[in-house]
């Protein structure tokens, strides 16, 4: 506009309405079936003060948008799709208008509440026994499983993986030892049982330790194998021969099975029972089988899930395998050991449409298959979601 006056035209300035620059983008973060975003203001408002912001998710797979409006950092968008992935731009709104839109930030997932878990706790197997004619196999370690343990955002849970337990280095003794107990937060599986060993030199009735799963009987005498645990971890360990028959222990019992009472007509030791299978980690795995017990003249099979093999006069009895839990074998020379029971292992798993835990300690491996997140310790460390 202008206007003519004696000195010349007169122009006037002309302010079109104005309305904010883009805010800067700056970090968006899921939640459950959410997102927050923050951002920082724009330094030109434009023709008046920022009287708000609009905060607008969009799904990068649909293009679905949902937005929500804040009158300041951050902002949260609700009604998202947990498992889908969104980017979040930002808006300035002044009384002139809205603005351009920031640009797009991080790629974000939504997840849901904190997820339950599946696990597999697996203690330690027993050590296997050792004896001049038949060792008692080791007991299997105490085998649990369940699904939907509820677990809590930002507390760290403890998980202690078992050691397995020595076997007997005593010709005249009770036997090796007990496996160690392996916990996951409020789960605990007891360590498998020792298998025996003669307790003397002329009576040869020791029976077989208690545990998660009995430890194989010793020598004759008809001794017993270890009890069963009294919260199903696992199974009674086998007698030994009776006084008439040859030297074989008892098999360890198994998580699955009880251990096999040794051959009261032969001089054989009798199998570890089986452990149980489980498909945490996407494969059908046996754990926490029973260690065999040895014999006079043959030892005797450990059972499915690493349970260690029974030695004889050839002296070729095995420990347990590592991290199944598995029960050690026991040995039927005076001047070998019984031996040792494999270890045990922690494995959880969850959907992976919920997101990976916040931290972890004790280096376990991760994986993400067949829709879950899987996590798996072969030693003592924690989880914090």
């Amino acid at each position: 506009m202008s206007m003519r006056y004696q000195a010349g035209i007169l122009t006037a300035s002309y302010f079109p309405l104005q309305v904010p620059n883009a805010p800067t983008i700056g970090t968006a973060t899921g939640g459950g079936a959410q997102a927050s975003v923050t951002f920082t203001a724009p330094s030109n408002v434009g023709g008046g003060a920022i009287t708000g912001y609009i905060a607008v998710a969009k799904d990068s797979s649909s293009g679905a948008v949902f937005t929500n409006t804040g009158s300041s950092s951050p902002i949260i968008v609700t009604g998202l799709t947990n498992g889908n992935t969104y980017t979040v731009t930002v808006a300035a709104t002044n009384a002139y208008g809205t603005g351009p839109a920031s640009a797009a930030s991080n790629s974000v997932n939504p997840v849901g509440a904190t997820p339950s878990v599946e696990y597999l706790v697996v203690a330690g197997g027993g050590g296997g026994g050792k004896a001049g004619g038949g060792g008692g196999g080791g007991g299997a370690g105490g085998y649990r499983t369940a699904t939907g343990l509820a677990v809590t955002a930002g507390s760290a849970i403890t998980v202690t993986v078992g050691a397995g337990g020595a076997g007997s280095t005593s010709l005249y003794s009770a036997g090796g030892n007990n496996g160690s107990n392996s916990v996951f937060g409020s789960i605990t599986s007891a360590g498998g049982g020792y298998g025996s060993s003669a307790n003397s030199a002329t009576s040869f009735s020791s029976p077989g330790g208690d545990g998660g799963s009995g430890g194989g009987g010793a020598q004759r005498s008809s001794a017993t194998g270890g009890s069963a645990s009294p919260s199903g971890q696992g199974n009674a360990g086998g007698q030994s021969t009776s006084s008439s028959g040859g030297d074989g222990g008892g098999g360890g019992g198994g998580a699955g099975v009880v251990g096999t009472a040794a051959p009261s007509s032969s001089s054989e030791g009798g199998a570890g029972g089986n452990g149980l299978q489980s498909s945490i980690t996407g494969t059908a795995t046996y754990y926490a089988g029973g260690g065999g017990g040895s014999g006079n003249s043959t030892g005797a099979s450990g059972g499915l899930g690493g349970g260690g093999t029974g030695g004889g006069t050839d002296d070729t009895g095995t420990a347990g395998t590592a991290n199944t839990g598995g029960g050690g074998g026991g040995n039927g020379r005076s001047s070998s050991n019984g031996k040792n029971g494999g270890s045990g292992v922690v494995i959880i798993r969850y959907s992976d449409v919920y997101a990976a835990a916040t931290s972890t300690t004790g280096s376990p491996s991760v994986t993400v298959s067949g829709g879950y997140r899987i996590y798996q310790w072969t030693g003592s460390g924690s989880i914090t979601f």
